[in-house]
């Protein structure tokens, strides 16, 4: 279980589902805020990000922006977390650089198989 997660999302209860889908298989770090990743990412780099995209402060799409200026962690993996079904979210967020949009309520296998596909 080397492998870690970051799961970023303001709100508790999907951060709970999210962690209790992936913690058999990964190393799950969760934080409520994009803040929060940024100065975990200091000291830790995870194997990939799930990353809210409606959070206040800071949204998904502005902190992807900041990930993948940095070169230390623009080759992190993310993937999008959202409960807007909108059809241009999926394109806008590929061409953000996420790799995938799960939406919301979680589904735990399908966040699981998501994310092994990309670890």
């Amino acid at each position: 279980m080397d492998k870690m997660i970051f799961i970023v999302d303001d709100n508790d209860a999907n951060l709970t589902v999210a962690a209790s889908a992936l913690e058999g298989e990964y190393k799950v770090l969760t934080m409520p805020s994009a803040q929060k990743m940024f100065a975990l990412l200091e000291k830790k780099q995870p194997n990939l990000i799930l990353l809210d995209i409606e959070m206040p402060e800071m949204t998904g799409f502005e902190a992807i922006v900041k990930l993948k200026e940095n070169p230390q962690w623009k080759e992190i993996p993310v993937i999008f977390l959202t409960g807007l079904e909108d059809e241009n979210l999926k394109n806008d967020s590929l061409k953000a650089g996420a790799l995938d949009v799960v939406i919301k309520p979680i589904i735990k296998s399908t966040l699981l198989e998501r994310v092994k596909k990309f670890i």
